[in-house]
């Protein structure tokens, strides 16, 4: 709450109090260089904050100590938008890495979770392959698929259809419905992708230039009559400060 953050003395995140909701899928919608990832990986405890808290079941992990954090954040999986594979292990040892960091299981029942997840978004066969031989939309789904890991309760995807075609991109959008029907895991993703905006959210938070512009359902986002979210719905760009005369001045050095 009151979440604020800078990059030197560029102020990112301004004054950030929101709430979301559990076990639907919040999308944090907003252009480029709005502030979107920056929010996610502070919700994540990737980073820390000038001032304001985060709270996960009451407790704020802006204060945690690292030890602390580590154990809220296997209640969390992540999917980053290059997918973050290890391109010197197999698909397998990929998805395997985390039970084997964080779980004292013998290696037969790691192996049996590693296909269950693989299964899951439908790379079962792919065990042996390393990341440089999956397509684009491929490596997404063993990032997931290794956020899965651990069985989260808390699943974040940042610009998951970043690189990839339509149909790609509307298949990995079909895969976060499955997860969140089967699963009833909460859900927040980041991205500027309308399609996608329109077809998984449950629930939208809207940035603009590092402030929260919205918070609240598809229904009221599309019903807002704030200019800002109905220019980035219609897709429209903003009123250049030039006319094209003015251009044709500047270049000829009038």
């Amino acid at each position: 709450m009151g979440l604020r953050t800078h990059y030197g003395d560029r102020e990112i995140l301004k004054s950030i109090s929101v709430t979301i909701p559990r076990g639907k899928t919040t999308v944090i919608l907003g252009g480029s260089g709005c502030g979107k990832s920056t929010f996610l990986k502070h919700i994540i405890g990737l980073l820390k904050p000038t001032s304001g808290s985060i709270l996960i079941d009451g407790k704020d992990i802006t204060g945690m100590k690292e030890a602390e954090l580590n154990e809220v954040r296997k209640r969390m999986g992540v999917l980053f938008q290059g997918a973050a594979l290890l391109n010197s292990m197999t698909l397998a040892d990929n998805v395997a890495l985390p039970i084997r960091e964080h779980t004292g299981l013998n290696e037969s029942t790691i192996q049996i979770m590693v296909r269950m997840k693989l299964d899951l978004v439908g790379l079962s066969g792919f065990e042996g392959f390393y990341p440089s031989q999956l397509s684009g939309g491929m490596k997404k789904r063993a990032g997931l698929a290794r956020a899965m890991a651990l069985d989260p309760e808390f699943l974040f995807f940042d610009e998951p259809s970043a690189g990839l075609d339509p149909v790609t991109a509307a298949g990995l959008d079909e895969l976060i419905l499955r997860l969140r029907n089967v699963f009833r895991m909460t859900i927040v993703v980041v991205t500027h992708e309308l399609p996608s905006v329109f077809m998984i959210a449950d629930y939208v938070i809207m940035l603009d230039a590092g402030e929260v512009i919205f918070s609240g359902s598809l229904d009221d986002l599309r019903a807002s009559g704030n200019p800002r979210i109905q220019m980035f719905l219609e897709r429209k760009p903003e009123q250049e400060s030039y006319s094209p005369d003015d251009y044709f001045r500047i270049i000829a050095g009038e």
